[in-house]
């Protein structure tokens, strides 16, 4: 588009130009800037006409696709994806509308959009075309302000090699050494929590209904920064004891879903990056600081491993950060951003998904007291230090995975991605033009009925213990289950979220009964990086002797 705008701009000029020299009472006044405004606004009504009227809805080679009804004249369906929560509609157009693996809906502007819903359709985009298929600009400058340039925003050649001199780091053999240290911050968290119901109440409780209240969300962030900060940079950030910690505080601040935040996500439609990037608002520059200071950890981070690694009388470690130095393959510039993209998008999502098991859950108590039977029965207490668990010890738990299978099937953290043809392709025989954004949404997929059956919106962890069920959870094919992505460009971290996830739900429920402060209130779901519910989640708990 600014190629367009500026050969607009061009033309408009030689036109006004030309009109005030050869044909000056065809010109305003016979002034230049006033035929260049005017020939200008008339060339911009022409484009707008084209872009928004005629284009999408009589020209476009996507018009003939199956798409929700109840298109606004000029701004398509933006008025449902402005007001209800991200992936919510395309959750509902995926089950409702009949398609055939693409939808095409309108979004600000009539520009148009691909909703992605049938496995074979996304095989093609995450696999057999992966690279013809990248992040857009807008994504990659948006959330490289504080997940620096990683393997997540990274592409082409450049992800490739990354991704290869990572993937040593996240190999199942490497993941399940790291055990222990999920196993120890489950503890720590465990314990901390213990503290705070238990001091809030001078007699112990036996209903849970008297319990104190706890934000959860807090908590989750705290213990799941504190794990990749243990086993992925070698480095406890004390996030668990102590709120205050500068890391903690930082990610807080711009995690923190603002009015200023969503405004300028809905400039970043019409105006470039850098524009946006320079408008003189507190959320921007509350963006910067907490770059700086992030860019700032992580260099102090990588010089001790650096130097224990040139050392052969020192153990570098089994971080990720010191296995990824080993590799030989990053500047240290470049492994700074790896730590900022696990740093970030490593703690956020798997702190999301915690809140999310604690919702449902709390739901459906049969199930929180099934799983804290299982837990008990086969893993020593969490007070014995002296017995930490291994991944083979937490296979065993069948009923933990299914539940975490089911939370992370139902609620996904990242509800919603976007990619971008970068030339002409094609999806599912549908010729698709270059530039046309493609929606990946796993909050759609992941409930699709056509999927997963009529309970596709259900929380039934049941799904995942049938014969054969155990990573399927019944569903056809594994694009079913989109949480993680698939192909190349999957979540590489995902072995390492799911241990630390199991971990930390198996300690929470082995210790604690729980119950939401307010069951009956209708849960609203704030929109922002993940899917979190709205002004937070107040859970009342109760520890629960014997364990």
């Amino acid at each position: 588009m600014a190629p367009v705008k500026r050969l607009l701009g061009v033309v408009s000029a030689i036109g006004a130009f030309s009109t005030v020299r050869i044909a000056p009472q065809w010109s305003l006044n016979e002034s230049f800037l006033a035929t260049f405004v005017a020939l200008l606004s008339f060339q911009f009504t022409l484009l707008f006409t084209w872009n928004v009227v005629l284009y999408p809805k009589y020209f476009s080679p996507l018009r003939h696709l199956p798409e929700p009804n109840g298109n606004s004249l000029f701004m398509g369906q933006f008025t449902a994806i402005r007001t209800e929560p991200t992936g919510q509609p395309q959750r509902r157009w995926a089950n409702e509308v009949p398609n055939d693996g693409i939808l095409r809906y309108l979004n600000v502007f009539n520009e148009e959009r691909l909703l992605i819903t049938d496995p074979k359709a996304l095989a093609e985009v995450l696999s057999i075309k992966n690279y013809d298929f990248i992040k857009p600009t807008m994504v990659r400058h948006g959330l490289g302000r504080l997940l620096g340039v990683g393997v997540l925003l990274a592409e082409g050649d450049e992800h490739r090699i990354q991704r290869k001199n990572l993937m040593p780091a996240f190999a199942f053999r490497h993941i399940k050494d790291l055990y222990p240290v999920f196993w120890a911050k489950s503890s720590e968290l465990v314990k901390a929590l213990t503290e705070v119901t238990q001091s809030q109440e001078e007699d112990l409780p036996t209903d849970v209904a008297r319990c104190p209240a706890i934000e959860i969300g807090e908590w989750s962030s705290r213990a799941t920064l504190d794990i990749i900060g243990s086993a992925g940079m070698g480095h406890d950030f004390g996030a668990i004891k102590d709120p205050k910690t500068g890391l903690n505080t930082t990610y807080r601040t711009v995690f923190e879903p603002s009015g200023q935040a969503a405004l300028l996500g809905l400039l970043s439609l019409f105006m470039p990056f850098w524009l946006i990037q320079s408008i003189p608002v507190a959320r921007n520059q509350e963006i910067s600081a907490a770059a700086q200071t992030i860019r700032k950890v992580c260099r102090q981070l990588i010089e001790p491993k650096k130097q224990a690694l040139m050392s052969k009388d020192k153990d570098p470690g089994k971080d990720i950060i010191s296995v990824a130095l080993s590799s030989g393959g990053f500047t240290e510039e470049n492994l700074v951003d790896q730590m900022m993209t696990f740093l970030a998008a490593g703690h956020e999502t798997t702190a999301t998904a915690m809140i999310w098991a604690v919702y449902a859950l709390c739901k459906k108590p049969h199930y929180q007291t099934r799983l804290r039977d299982e837990i008990r029965l086969n893993l020593s207490s969490i007070e014995d230090s002296s017995a930490p668990i291994s991944a083979e010890s937490l296979d065993r738990l069948h009923f933990l995975h299914a539940v975490c299978n089911e939370v992370l099937r139902l609620h996904p953290p990242v509800t919603l991605t976007f990619r971008e043809a970068a030339k002409n392709t094609s999806i599912g025989g549908h010729y698709v033009p270059k530039g046309t954004r493609i929606v990946l949404c796993p909050g759609a997929v992941n409930t699709s009925k056509t999927l997963w059956g009529p309970d596709a919106l259900e929380f039934n962890p049941e799904r995942w213990l049938a014969p054969g069920n155990a990573n399927s959870g019944g569903a056809p094919s594994n694009y079913a289950f989109l949480t993680f992505l698939h192909g190349p460009r999957s979540c590489i971290g995902q072995a390492f979220a799911k241990a630390e996830f199991a971990t930390l739900v198996a300690g929470l429920v082995g210790r604690f009964e729980m119950e939401l402060e307010n069951p009956g209130a209708v849960m609203k779901i704030q929109t922002g990086i993940t899917a979190r519910p709205k002004g937070g989640m107040k859970v009342r708990m109760r520890a629960v002797e014997g364990w």
